[in-house]
């Protein structure tokens, strides 16, 4: 980890919201419960598949990307939470982005997400099955997005 989970705050906090809040939308867990949340942050960061968050700044900053989301868009840690999040995607595919996201904003997650996106060096991805929800804070407030996924291929 960037940062050791058991004594980082923010670790804690933003895997406290992105699984409270993943469960609030979908009615599932995205990972099984375990006897802390500093326990369940540094399972979240090392689980297998991608978990990504941005905020809520006009052109949103990536917050979060678990061990998996680092290595699939090459970029370490620092790099990563000071990227805008739609630099994730190419640039063609910008604007079907943005539309899913204005979408998640109103249903409050969507199921099934897939599309193409590109890593810091360039490589191309797809994704599939990807889930994209919106994040809550302690007081039920909208504190940014996240997206989950199992499966990509690169191309």
């Amino acid at each position: 980890m960037p940062i050791d989970a058991k004594t980082n705050a923010f670790f804690t906090q933003q895997t406290e919201r992105l699984l409270r809040s993943f469960t609030h939308w979908t009615g599932r867990e995205l990972l099984a419960p375990a006897d802390s949340f500093s326990r369940l942050a540094e399972r979240l960061f090392h689980a297998p598949f991608v978990v990504v968050s941005h905020g809520t700044e006009p052109d949103p900053i990536l917050n979060y990307g678990n061990q998996t989301a680092l290595a699939l868009w090459e970029t370490p840690w620092e790099t990563f939470t000071q990227t805008p999040s739609r630099l994730t995607a190419e640039p063609v595919s910008r604007e079907e982005r943005a539309r899913l996201l204005e979408e998640v904003t109103r249903k409050g997650f969507i199921d099934h997400y897939r599309g193409i996106r590109i890593s810091r060096t360039g490589r191309r991805f797809f994704i599939e099955q990807a889930v994209v929800w919106n994040l809550l804070d302690e007081e039920n407030r909208y504190c940014g997005q996240a997206a989950t996924f199992f499966r990509w291929n690169y191309l």
